[in-house]
């Protein structure tokens, strides 16, 4: 049995962790034919509340966000409100809520935009705000 050392027990563990996350460590693991042709879809978007100082409004727009969740295409989310990080010029911190979205592909964010409890999020919830951004990138 080889020696452990720190540095084999850091990548061991980081690929354990990314794999029970549903992530893959392409230098770790190699990717099955399938997946080579899956390209990992990232669907993050801003809102801007029309009541920026509600906490109400908030946290209405966040119960509806966290309804998304249940879309079985969705394979991660991550919702926010702007963090108290250094102010600098290139943070944008006017925004009052976002969603981070992973979904296996476009084709999993295709399903996501028809699906009923996203068309009921928009219907239910819109009214909340002023202003929506969405960022889609893939992988490379």
């Amino acid at each position: 049995m080889e020696k452990q050392t720190r540095r084999t027990f850091l990548a061991t563990a980081a690929a354990l962790t990314a794999t029970a996350s549903g992530f893959s460590l392409s230098a770790q693991e190699p990717k099955s034919m399938e997946s080579k042709n899956k390209k990992m879809l990232a669907h993050h978007v801003f809102f801007w509340l029309k009541n920026r100082d509600s906490k109400e409004d908030l946290n209405k727009l966040i119960e509806g966000l966290r309804t998304l969740e249940k879309i079985e295409s969705v394979r991660s989310i991550h919702i926010g409100v702007p963090a108290s990080t250094e102010i600098r010029p290139v943070v944008d911190a006017t925004y009052s809520a976002s969603e981070l979205i992973f979904f296996d592909d476009v084709a999993g964010q295709d399903i996501y935009q028809v699906h009923p409890i996203h068309k009921k999020f928009v219907e239910n919830y819109s009214h909340l705000w002023e202003k929506v951004i969405v960022y889609d990138s893939i992988d490379i």
